[in-house]
């Protein structure tokens, strides 16, 4: 199953990526965040293709990081590209 974060390790992604460590709701952090936990469950799937509770719910997190893209490239075209850039989504 998907791998789980320790406070240090979320804090980290929300540091690098929102800001602060405490800026959680930040759209740059909650992309990381939603980028990280897509990786796991798309390893996990490799392994496990007939997981289909895991494939569900990696699908709602893909419409979830997609639908927080969408809104930061309306709102900022220079941090978006930024990001994907940094975190190397497509």
């Amino acid at each position: 199953m998907p791998e789980y974060l320790t406070k240090e390790q979320r804090a980290d992604i929300f540091k690098e990526h929102g800001g602060s460590e405490k800026n959680t709701g930040s759209i740059e952090g909650q992309i990381a965040m939603f980028t990280h936990r897509i990786k796991g469950l798309s390893d996990h799937l490799k392994t496990n293709h007939k997981d289909h509770s895991c494939r569900r719910s990696l699908l709602t997190i893909v419409g979830k990081r997609k639908r927080l893209l969408k809104y930061l490239m309306r709102k900022d075209i220079v941090k978006y590209r930024e990001l994907k850039q940094k975190l190397s989504i497509r």
